[in-house]
């Protein structure tokens, strides 16, 4: 996949109305519909604040939620609207629909240093469904002379009407955001200072074959933790209790370990696992070998000697890729794992890049969110990125 993409600074914006595709789908009090954290908000800020400087009338748009081509109300844009006008300092126009009269009447009056939000862009079926027509209508807000700026990492992977549809009617480019997310995990993979490391955790081996057997071409060592490491157990004859296992993928995993072999790629599983007798907070746990772990019991974190194995495996590391949790780090007694690989990346001299989800949780939660060269804004995208899949909302930029 090429990488290598024009961005909001090798176009001329100025008197050009973009549309600009944002990540808004920001969590919200159920009860109050307030927004209860607007990081996704604050990270689009560099790429609005460097169009209306330059110029530019921007059209914004966001998906917010799930209403599957229904308006729902508790899913308006309208408070996004309202803490972007906050942070900006300037009033956000806001466009009751998408591309109805509201919106068309709006967009046609913008001038130059002005910003207006579209309603939610999914309460048309038509987004997700990547229809052409409601792509074009999108593209006609910003008229012939317009340009799309993609912004919203989290969804490139989704061939959308707002993420790769337009980019059939406008030229289309990637905003700060997606930038960064090219040029490092971009350049990560192309290009990785070496030893290249990969951590991989979370709970099913399933949902991160694409991810091993890609990063299998590209690391030089794999680490394998969190709930897929017992199906690697349990396929070298290991015994794993209660832990989580997807015996259907053990031939798989044993595939994997042969790979690894004949790449001459280190492959590190875990050796001793702390098991616990129950799914809880409070459980009762021991330290036992991860082939060896009781009736009853289940593997809910890495053991100490796993750990400290991992721990300096990425001491020596030129680039880190981490995507998924050690263990269940949402219970403070078997987090230790996640912890440490956390804090081993903050000391760590080499490039370091999270890949979204529960493992970017996991960091910002331990308070060393700022020790990482790099978290991804996406977790389905940033996972697909790592297995050499093309992206929908890449792909539809202009090469340089």
């Amino acid at each position: 996949m090429n990488y290598n993409k024009k961005s909001v600074t090798d176009v001329d914006v100025t008197g050009k109305k973009v549309l600009l595709r944002c990540d808004f789908n920001v969590p919200q009090d159920k009860a109050t519909g307030a927004i209860t954290d607007d990081k996704r908000i604050r990270a689009a800020l560099p790429t609005i604040q460097y169009l209306l400087e330059h110029g530019a009338a921007v059209i914004a748009c966001s998906h917010l939620g799930k209403p599957k081509g229904e308006r729902k109300p508790a899913l308006t844009l309208a408070p996004v609207a309202q803490r972007l006008s906050e942070l900006l300092g300037q009033e956000v126009i806001f466009a009751k629909d998408m591309v109805g009269e509201d919106a068309q009447a709006k967009a046609a009056a913008l001038l130059p240093g002005q910003i207006l939000l579209l309603e939610n862009l999914r309460f048309d079926k038509g987004e997700e469904k990547n229809d052409p027509a409601y792509a074009k209508a999108l593209a006609d807000l910003v008229g012939p002379d317009g340009i799309y700026v993609s912004d919203a990492f989290g969804t490139v992977h989704r061939a959308h009407a707002s993420t790769a549809g337009v980019a059939a009617y406008l030229p289309a480019v990637s905003g700060f955001l997606i930038q960064k997310e090219l040029d490092i995990i971009g350049g990560a993979l192309a290009n990785p200072k070496r030893p290249l490391v990969a951590i991989l955790g979370g709970s099913k081996v399933s949902s991160k074959i694409g991810v091993i057997n890609n990063l299998l071409e590209l690391a030089d060592t794999i680490i394998i933790g969190g709930g897929m490491a017992y199906t690697f157990a349990a396929a070298q004859g290991g015994k794993v209790g209660d832990s989580l296992l997807e015996p259907d993928w053990e031939q798989y995993a044993l595939e994997m370990i042969q790979k690894a072999q004949e790449k001459g790629v280190k492959l590190l599983l875990p050796e001793d696992t702390v098991a616990a007798n129950a799914f809880a907070a409070d459980a009762e746990s021991q330290v036992v070998p991860t082939g060896a772990i009781p009736d009853g019991w289940q593997g809910l974190d890495i053991g100490p000697k796993t750990t400290a194995a991992y721990t300096a495996a990425v001491a020596d590391a030129g680039t880190v890729i981490w995507n998924g949790p050690m263990g269940v780090f949402e219970f403070p007694a078997f987090a230790k794992g996640t912890e440490a690989v956390a804090e081993a990346l903050s000391k760590t001299d080499a490039i370091t890049i999270v890949g979204g989800g529960d493992s970017a949780a996991a960091v910002e939660q331990l308070g060393y969110a700022d020790k990482m060269t790099h978290i991804s804004t996406g977790g389905g995208a940033s996972l697909e990125f790592m297995e050499g899949k093309a992206l929908p909302g890449v792909v539809c930029l202009l090469d340089r």
